[in-house]
């Protein structure tokens, strides 16, 4: 049990890649939802950069929330969203090390 909640264990298909996550049975959409939006950029820098590999796809994706969080924890009125940024950055950590 993770923090009294039920947990599950999930696979997260990311950039062709599977990724099992063991997280709380609530968070299931929104990880799926991150998933998503994740894989979709990814996409979008395989058709910008056609001569790139899926690494530095993914990795561009990365970095691409990373700078989002960045300007999120510079803005005073946007505590939630920044909050919410640093679980999806927290969990894109894990999946990316237990990978």
């Amino acid at each position: 049990m993770m923090d009294g909640k039920e947990s599950t264990t999930i696979t997260a298909l990311i950039a062709g890649r599977p990724y099992p996550l063991k997280i709380k049975e609530g968070d299931e959409p929104i990880i799926r939802k991150i998933v998503k939006e994740v894989n979709d950029k990814v996409l979008l820098f395989q058709s910008t950069y056609p001569k790139k590999d899926k690494q530095d796809h993914f990795a561009m994706a990365l970095l691409t929330y990373a700078v989002e969080l960045h300007k999120a924890l510079q803005e005073p009125d946007t505590t939630d969203f920044a909050q919410k940024l640093l679980h999806i950055d927290e969990l894109l950590t894990r999946a990316v090390e237990k990978g």
